[in-house]
């Protein structure tokens, strides 16, 4: 029985998080979640600026976090299964998921630039491009703001798709959540300065691990999609091969390296990475192609990884173990 509503709660839940948008900030649990961490962040810091004592600090923070929420969680939806019934599991799905997945966040995001670009409003362009990507845009050109546009999606289909549905597939919708606290977490401290090195190197490490698999599976199925939509799947492929470790990020290379091969094009972040070939300029038609990719890699995740596996796992027992039934 479990499997059809776990199954049931994936394919509405991502149908949702297509169509409908995310909800005001002021509304959004992630949201949430950002204002509590931002809250603990100074009490992180050692008075003594201790290397050691603040490393402490933010691995029990890190992790109290991570597995606190996943516990309550876990032991909510089973309570309510065993209260309420098994359809109970397809809403704890369904808003789990659009809590952790974000595809149609990132659409709207995306368009939001594409419209300020085509209005010419580079300023504005520049500054919406900051609210996604990690470094300075003040000075950023059209082909490197669309650059990093494509850049984000390819790294978001892992972080933002992928690696949620992931663990919703092993360990239900509390693995989706609790991976969304690790990559919100990474996200506000997991930085390599000076204030938040050592506060936030537990989180950096908790990011790395739990991307490593979902970074390695997401290349395979933006091919297909390139496929699909008509791009270069063969030379996706190639650059996947001869690209994917340029980045400074141990997972980020995989996607983007594999999404500039398809679009036969070069992403580059100045100073640090060039990844691709410029057989063709980088344009807005490119940023939507990457979109359908983006879109493609979900469904594709979804019928060839998810299903299968939560079938699977109900033939060895697994979710009357996960949820005690």
């Amino acid at each position: 029985m479990i499997p059809e509503y776990l199954i049931t709660g994936l394919v509405v839940g991502i149908t949702i998080d297509i169509l409908v948008n995310d909800p005001p900030n002021r509304c959004h649990p992630v949201s949430w979640l950002g204002k509590l961490i931002e809250y603990f962040i100074p009490k992180l810091k050692d008075k003594k600026k201790s290397t050691s004592r603040e490393k402490i600090n933010g691995i029990i923070f890190a992790t109290s976090l991570v597995v606190t929420f996943g516990v309550i969680i876990h032991v909510s939806i089973s309570a309510t299964l065993h209260l309420f019934g098994f359809l109970v599991l397809i809403i704890w799905s369904i808003l789990v998921l659009k809590i952790a997945i974000a595809i149609k966040g990132m659409e709207k995001h995306i368009d939001s630039i594409v419209d300020e670009l085509q209005a010419n409003n580079w300023g504005n362009a520049q500054r919406k491009l900051s609210m996604i990507v990690k470094r300075d845009t003040d000075r950023l050109d059209e082909q490197h703001i669309l650059s990093a546009m494509i850049e984000c999606i390819g790294e978001s289909i892992v972080d933002g798709i992928v690696s949620p549905l992931f663990y919703y597939t092993f360990l239900g919708p509390a693995g989706a959540l609790a991976y969304r606290i690790i990559n919100t977490l990474d996200s506000m401290v997991g930085y390599k300065d000076d204030y938040y090195k050592n506060i936030g190197w537990m989180s950096a490490k908790l990011d790395t691990y739990a991307n490593s698999i979902p970074a390695r599976i997401t290349p395979i199925l933006i091919v297909l999609s390139a496929k699909i939509i008509g791009a270069d799947w063969k030379n996706s492929l190639r650059i996947l091969e001869r690209d994917h470790n340029k980045t400074l990020s141990y997972n980020a290379g995989y996607p983007m390296a594999t999404m500039a091969g398809a679009l036969r094009i070069k992403l580059e972040k100045i100073g640090q990475y060039s990844l691709g070939d410029e057989s063709e300029r980088v344009s807005i038609g490119k940023c939507r192609a990457a979109i359908s990719m983006m879109k493609l890699t979900t469904i594709f995740f979804c019928v060839i990884v998810s299903i299968p596996c939560i079938l699977v796992l109900q033939l060895m027992g697994w979710w009357e173990i996960l949820f005690g039934i």
